[in-house]
């Protein structure tokens, strides 16, 4: 291991930034001034006070004609699509957030307690530092590394708070444009929507890697191995950390040991989303364990991570970007530009999440709290996919094996419906879904799992 971490720390893809420089600019404000020539006469006021005035509007083509209709975001606007519709048994199942029994949106109780040190205490609401509330990038990083990981020990983590999941893996994206030009990021196929749109606006470049086999509705290993190893070596790898999105398949830890393997033998470096720490199978050390298995290799690599599911953060947009360095050093000049990045983007991140965040992570009776309800929501979800499965096998007369949704973890379930059958879904049971045949387990309830195995029974067969 120690020859391991001296020829990672030797080579280091981060040696090239530098710390950043502090700039002061001056801001000069002009001045204008608005005034009527007398003499001249003010245009707006006829000297004939009941004088006709004839005015004449000229029509100009707006400047934006060019600017076409964008299409309706393919999650959100299965939403929109839900609140129009009145049928009393429709089901919105496809936004990924968390549903009570009574398919009601929860506020976690440790949430709402924290919320209250925060009243109690008359915390300000200041302008947090560009890299975020320090006490919850303390408590983020020890979350998701481990307290006691060298990494941490060491200062070889470059934390910063991010605007959530999307916004931490934007800023990433930004880093690897500047400091990594040409590089490619390799995305599973498939893979959460907003991914692609991520690099393309940041301009890096990916491809796809085989993940998803519809043969078995499970992981193509052998598939996602190959292409990794034809990747041009020295590109970012983006991994679902668990709880893959869409398909709910994540690989076993044999195969994760063996997608490290590649992955280090071609100096790729690794590049994590944990959008589901805790709430995937109820443990976030379990949840954690992919992530760590690469940092106990001495791999740099990239994480973001988002609270909006696990503590149910959705509106407060908390979340972090990660980067494990080889050394303190290069996690101090990588911060440095990070926040360089940050600054023109947002300035600065909210603070009422991060305060959650730092409060119930960093307080023994909450945190102790929070992983009771944790286990909760997870044990909802795995209590409806289960019954769903109950509920296809008894109505499906088939003989089909619906065996592969109880191999599925966390919210989302990949049922194996193409277009057209996704479609049915919707137009005929009412049942809103994005068009790949992805679910939201959150959204469905025990009551509704009978209902909604009718649904998929009738698409899948009477729907080519």
């Amino acid at each position: 291991m120690a020859s391991t971490m001296l020829s990672v720390a030797s080579a280091s893809p981060f040696a090239s930034l530098s710390p950043l420089e502090n700039v002061k600019g001056k801001l000069k404000l002009g001045s204008a001034s608005l005034s009527f020539n007398k003499a001249k006469g003010n245009p707006f006021i006829n000297a004939k006070s009941f004088c006709r005035i004839s005015m004449v509007a000229a029509v100009n083509a707006s400047r934006f004609e060019s600017v076409t209709m964008a299409p309706p975001d393919p999650i959100l606007g299965v939403s929109e699509a839900f609140r129009a519709d009145t049928h009393e048994s429709k089901l919105n199942l496809g936004v990924g957030a968390y549903r009570t029994e009574e398919l009601q949106p929860y506020v976690l109780d440790v949430v709402k307690k924290a919320e209250n040190l925060m009243v109690e205490r008359g915390e300000n609401k200041e302008y947090l530092p560009i890299e975020g509330l320090a006490a919850f990038n303390k408590v983020t990083a020890e979350l998701l590394f481990g307290a006691d990981n060298p990494v941490i020990k060491q200062q070889r983590v470059a934390t910063v708070q991010g605007l959530s999941g999307t916004g931490s893996l934007r800023l990433a994206a930004a880093l690897i444009e500047r400091y990594f030009p040409g590089a490619k990021v390799l995305i599973s196929s498939p893979t959460w929507g907003n991914h692609k749109n991520i690099f393309n606006d940041s301009r890096v470049p990916w491809s796809e890697y085989r993940y998803y086999d519809p043969k078995t509705v499970g992981l193509d290993f052998e598939g996602m191995i190959a292409d990794i190893k034809a990747a041009p070596e020295g590109s970012f790898v983006l991994l679902h950390g668990c709880a893959h999105n869409p398909t709910g398949i994540d690989p076993t830890p044999e195969q994760w040991e063996k997608i490290a393997n590649v992955i280090q033998a071609k100096s790729h470096i690794p590049f994590f989303d944990v959008a589901y720490q805790g709430f995937a199978s109820g443990s976030l050390d379990t949840d954690a364990a992919s992530v760590r298995l690469f940092t106990a290799r001495g791999m740099e690599l990239l994480v973001a991570q988002s609270y909006s599911k696990n503590l149910g953060l959705y509106a407060e947009r908390i979340g972090a970007i990660n980067v494990v360095c080889s050394s303190a050093d290069a996690a101090a000049r990588v911060k440095s530009q990070l926040k360089r990045l940050a600054r023109p983007m947002y300035s600065n991140p909210p603070i009422h999440g991060a305060r959650i965040v730092a409060n119930v992570v960093g307080d023994p009776a909450l945190f102790n709290e929070w992983k009771a309800e944790m286990e909760m929501m997870a044990g909802r979800i795995k209590n409806v996919r289960q019954k769903l499965y109950d509920s296809l096998s008894a109505k499906d007369k088939s003989g089909k094996d619906w065996s592969f949704i109880l191999k599925q973890i966390g919210m989302f379930s990949f049922t194996g419906l193409n277009i057209d059958q996704s479609a049915n879904m919707t137009s005929k049971w009412h049942v809103y879904m994005t068009k790949d045949g992805r679910i939201s387990l959150a959204g469905l309830s025990l009551a509704k799992c009978d209902y909604l195995a009718d649904a998929i029974v009738d698409s899948f067969h009477n729907v080519s």
